[in-house]
């Protein structure tokens, strides 16, 4: 596995509250390509804070959400930046996004997440990801995500 996360190669000075390396006060998730899995799915460990509850011992719902449509942007990235063989990433970003809160998700663990692409078309491709807790999922997420070009307000922008 890549020492650096894929935030880190693509955009180390990106602001976006829940990947930019550079927002200190964001929640930095870092995205790795799976192991066993390279080309596809993409995974992250996070830990919560307690300011991070929704209350006490259970994540915010609106953090779970953060965390997974960041974490499936960046798999929608890895997977157009690989199929294409580009020698420089695209710029993606979330068309729409669809969360289920399965069970709440506890603030006292480190949560793993795991993205993997299931449709590609073109600049779209469909992303379907998971968080757990101790290996129960307690959300998921299915959402589009689209590659932009300058005029976009996100293009190079992240």
């Amino acid at each position: 596995m890549d020492s650096l996360s894929l935030q880190m190669r693509v955009f180390p000075q990106g602001r976006c509250f829940g990947c930019g390396p550079a927002n200190d006060q964001g929640l930095r998730l870092e995205s790795y390509p799976e192991a066993d899995r390279p080309e596809a799915a993409l995974v992250a460990s996070w830990q919560p804070a307690p300011h991070h509850s929704a209350f006490e011992g259970v994540l915010n719902g609106g953090i779970v959400g953060t965390l997974l449509d960041c974490h499936s942007n960046a798999t929608a990235l890895h997977h157009l930046w690989r199929r294409d063989g580009a020698s420089t990433p695209p710029c993606t970003v979330t068309y729409d996004f669809h969360v289920k809160l399965k069970r709440p998700t506890p603030t006292d663990r480190t949560l793993h997440l795991v993205a993997e692409p299931v449709e590609s078309d073109g600049d779209w491709v469909t992303v379907e990801a998971r968080l757990e807790a101790d290996g129960e999922v307690t959300a998921t997420c299915r959402g589009r995500f689209v590659r932009v070009g300058p005029g976009h307000p996100a293009y190079q922008r992240w």
